[in-house]
């Protein structure tokens, strides 16, 4: 909170701001340093409070490899490949100095335990998907932020009950993010006075990616909290960012563009082209995303296969209804 209005000074003293574009929902000119702030807040707390142990020191330094990253995209803008070869620098940290990777599907299409080399591959894409997913959520003033605080909140308690002493120094990461987060938030809702641009985005990602692993490791090793249903209760958790990746970029490639081509076809876009305001939309895709960890911790007793179809179920569902419906005031702006 105190580091904020610095930045800002700072991003408007040296012209450190967003242009606003024809993808873009905002129409002035906004810093996009949000994330020095949370990582500043993030990091401090974590290594002044925390345990480190259990692969927390290599998941610093991954978030080190990608604030760098994300902070030169910020200010100069690099290509995806760069950013890519970022990702696989701080993957590469977690996975082979602190073994954090997924080793067992747990039963999913009766897969079980992994070769060493699939695991590692599944990983990287696991990583790679999650930390990109949030990347790509952030579209609306303080919607990656709600959505962020929702998921680390969720593992954090979780890691709390059931995480031991493999486990549990966990919940450090997830109450530090939610401090950084509950900082950045009181300038990022609308109407923000910065956003968390791709320092904040890759970053909180990064986190969210790899206590999602731990999450499903945890299952794995402990049998809680949802004993072999932490993959599909995992899924369900990250719902509203996966399934808005996998939405679009199946829609892009039905069109027969690239799936990496820039447009306004995010969930959030839709959501506002039906007539819904700013404010209303985050508190929507909040609580879509409440929802639906609200009915995979409580139906989780069912297991990977049928957690797994309902929430496939719904997606398709839900994808038909944004792809179709169109409000009355939108249709009338439309018209006019």
């Amino acid at each position: 909170m105190f580091a904020v209005p610095s930045v800002i000074y700072i991003a408007h003293l040296k012209n450190m701001l967003d242009l606003p574009n024809k993808r873009t929902v905002h129409a002035l000119l906004t810093p996009r340093l949000g994330g020095v702030a949370i990582f500043a807040g993030f990091m401090s707390a974590l290594t002044i409070f925390a345990d480190l142990g259990n692969g927390i020191q290599q998941l610093l330094a991954g978030c080190i490899v990608l604030f760098f990253v994300g902070l030169k995209d910020d200010l100069v803008s690099i290509s995806p490949a760069k950013k890519l070869v970022g990702q696989l620098l701080a993957t590469g940290i977690v996975m082979f100095m602190a073994d954090i990777r997924i080793t067992s599907f747990q039963g999913i299409f009766g897969i079980h335990e992994l070769p060493d080399g699939i695991s590692y591959a599944f990983t990287f894409l696991a990583i790679a998907g999650i930390t990109n997913a949030i990347n790509l959520i952030d579209g609306l003033d303080g919607l990656a932020g709600s959505i962020v605080l929702i998921i680390v909140s969720t593992f954090g308690y979780y890691f709390h009950r059931y995480g031991g002493s493999a486990f549990g120094n966990y919940v450090f990461v997830s109450v530090c993010v939610i401090g950084g987060m509950l900082g950045f938030l009181r300038y990022n809702f609308h109407k923000a006075t910065i956003f968390m641009g791709d320092t904040g985005s890759l970053l909180c990602g990064f986190i969210v990616s790899v206590l999602t692993i731990q999450f499903i490791q945890m299952g794995l090793h402990t049998s809680q909290p949802f004993d072999a249903a932490n993959p599909a209760v995992a899924v369900g958790i990250l719902f509203v960012p996966l399934f808005d990746t996998l939405r679009v970029f199946t829609v892009r490639v039905l069109n027969g563009t690239s799936p990496f081509t820039p447009d306004k076809n995010h969930i959030h876009h839709r959501i506002l082209a039906m007539g819904f305001q700013q404010i209303s939309t985050v508190l929507l895709l909040a609580l879509l995303n409440l929802v639906v960890i609200l009915f995979v911790i409580n139906f989780g007793y069912l297991g990977n296969t049928l957690l797994i179809a309902g929430l496939i179920a719904f997606s398709l569902l839900l994808s038909v209804f944004l792809g179709t419906y169109r409000s009355r005031s939108a249709q009338q702006r439309v018209a006019s």
